[in-house]
This record gives structure tokens, sequence and C-alpha cells, in this order.
């Protein structure tokens, strides 16, 4: 049986959850399919080999899209409670959205994951994303043309609103192993036919990837690429870090962001790019900055050579006025 086949061992185990014994409380995002239910059962033989350690909460979240949901639900529900973890099953209220649909309930998701987080006092979310999602993502990403940042794909924890952390305690497991461990196990899981939907994208993914395998960039490999891209994203940040020191100033705590054009100038192109998204983002109130539109504004920049320029993004207003680069809060819209 190759490597990737073997269950997990209750050390493997241990080794992937030891950085959140000392929680106070964990909550367990568990839709019923293979991966979370892995991850129910492993984190609750976990708990149980704790002389002390975190509550454990299960939460399936009923999207309201699926017929099926509420059945598959209630199988979760048994199943946490057969293994000694408390379970609630949320629903997502809605009115059906007819585009974007993944999206949207994505977002709907960790929303309500974060507030039953809260009402149980638990900073932690834990969820099932494995190798594969991980090489799933960095091709999402790459056809819709992400950059450094985008293509460094998910990370173990990340920092969410209310300084909630989403943990992937998973994120470097092929999905052949949690396989393997519930069949080891003989756990029931369930089997969500809009992963295999080719309306959805991802789906779409899955059989490129097994193709692209084959000639070996394989989901090892894709991960890989991620961590490299990580850490070269995270080289680039230092050198903004140490760019703004040198080059741009605050005033005021409203006012905008005030940046020396020629030392602008003399930046690298992507420090200069990322320095001046990083002030658009701060002083802007229309939410992220997209890259394309930051090329752009970037490029419409270096054409306008010594003479006067200003443009809006992001709810920001960018202003080049003899030595000075001004990034401020755009003026209001006005209404029609």
């Amino acid at each position: 049986m190759p490597a990737a086949e073997y269950p997990l061992s209750d050390a493997e185990a241990d080794v992937l959850f030891a950085d959140l014994a000392d929680a106070r409380a964990l909550l367990l995002a568990v839709s019923g399919g293979p991966d979370s239910t892995a991850l129910l059962a492993l984190a609750a033989r976990w708990r149980k080999r704790l002389r002390r350690g975190p509550e454990l909460i299960a939460v399936t979240i009923d999207h309201g899209l699926r017929p099926e949901a509420r059945r598959e639900a209630a199988a979760v529900k048994r199943l946490a409670q057969g293994l000694g973890v408390p379970h609630r099953t949320l629903r997502w209220v809605h009115s059906g959205p007819r585009t974007g649909i993944q999206e949207k309930a994505r977002e709907a998701r960790y929303d309500l994951l974060r507030r039953e987080a809260r009402r149980h006092g638990a900073r932690h979310v834990l969820t099932a994303h494995t190798l594969d999602d991980q090489a799933e993502t960095i091709l999402f990403r790459m056809a819709r043309g992400s950059g450094i940042s985008g293509l460094a794909g998910m990370t173990r924890a990340t920092t969410q609103v209310d300084d909630m952390i989403l943990v992937r305690p998973f994120l470097r497991v092929p999905k052949a192993r949690l396989l393997a461990t519930l069949a080891a196990k003989s756990l029931p899981f369930i089997d969500d036919p809009s992963n295999r939907d080719p309306r959805f994208a991802r789906s779409r993914l899955r059989p490129l990837i097994e193709r692209l395998a084959q000639e070996g960039l394989d989901t090892q490999r894709l991960s890989l690429l991620a961590l490299r891209m990580r850490r070269a994203d995270a080289a680039i940040e230092a050198v903004v870090d140490a760019a703004a020191r040198f080059a741009a100033r605050p005033v005021g705590p409203r006012a905008g962001i005030v940046i020396d054009a020629p030392k602008f100038s003399a930046l690298p192109a992507e420090v200069a790019l990322r320095l001046l998204g990083r002030a658009i983002a701060r002083v802007g109130d229309e939410g992220p900055v997209e890259l394309g539109k930051l090329e752009a504004l970037m490029a419409a920049l270096a054409e306008s050579g010594d003479g006067r320029f200003r443009r809006t993004l992001a709810g920001a207003m960018v202003t080049l006025a003899r030595d000075q680069l001004v990034v401020e809060r755009a003026p209001a819209r006005k209404k029609r």
C-alpha cells in the first residue's frame, strides 16, 4: 500500500493538534464529507488521550441548497454524539442566490461559524482542508491571474475577524490518507454530489489535477510551489515595510498618506506597487484593492511622467503633484 494511503496514526494526530492543547474550546466545522468526518473522529480521539484539554464543539452548516442537507446534518449529529462531542446545526437563511452560489455560501458559512465560536468562548475554528484542497486553490488562483500573494495558497492558521483563528490541521495531509483512516475505523461519511457538479470551477479542476499529476505536477509539487511563493511573499513584504519607513508618511489619523515621488520612482516595481496598494487599502473605504486594477493605476501613473495625475481606486484618491504622491479618502460619490 502506498504511504499516501495509510491511515493516520494516533501519534501523527497528536502532532497535528499539539499546538491546540491549551485552547479553551475548539469549534470543528463538520459537513459530513470524508475530510471533515476524519477531522471530527481524529480530534475526538486526540482529546480523549489528553488528561486536560479544550472543549470540542462540532458544527454543521445547512446551506438550504439541497433537500438532503437536513438529513445529512442529523447523521453528523449522531456520529458526533457517539464520539462524545456536542453538535450544533446552523442554517443559512437566504432568498436563494442565483449567481456566485459557492462564494456566497462560503462567506455565510464562515460568518455562522465565527458567531457560534464566540458563543462558546472559542477562538479557534478548525476546518478539514487537505493537501488536495491546497493544490486546487493554487490552480484556481492561477487561472484567475493571482500574484505572488495569491499563489502562496492557504496557511495552517489564519487570523479572521474579531481575532478568530481559522486552523487547517490537515493542510499537508493527502485526502487519500483521511479516506484510509475512515475505512480503518469503518466510519461512514456523506458523498456531496455538488463536488462533481461541472457548474463549479473547483469541480472542473479536479480532473485537470489528475492529468497534471501524470506529468509530475502533483499535489505535493503544487504545495511546494505555494510554500516557496509564501517565502518570497514574506521577503517582499519585509522590503515594503522598509520602503514605507523610507518613502511614506501618514498625514494625521485619517487625512491620508504622502509618498515621496522621487523615492517612490526609485523603488523596484513590485515594491512600489505594494507600497501604493497598502496606502490605498488603509485610506480607502471600498474593500480590498484588486491587483489588476492596482496594476492599471500604476501603469497610468508611470505614463503620466512628471505631469499631474489623479485617479480613484477602492475609495481612495491618488494624486501626483510636484514631488509628492498623495493618497487620501476619495470624495463621496454623488447619488443620482
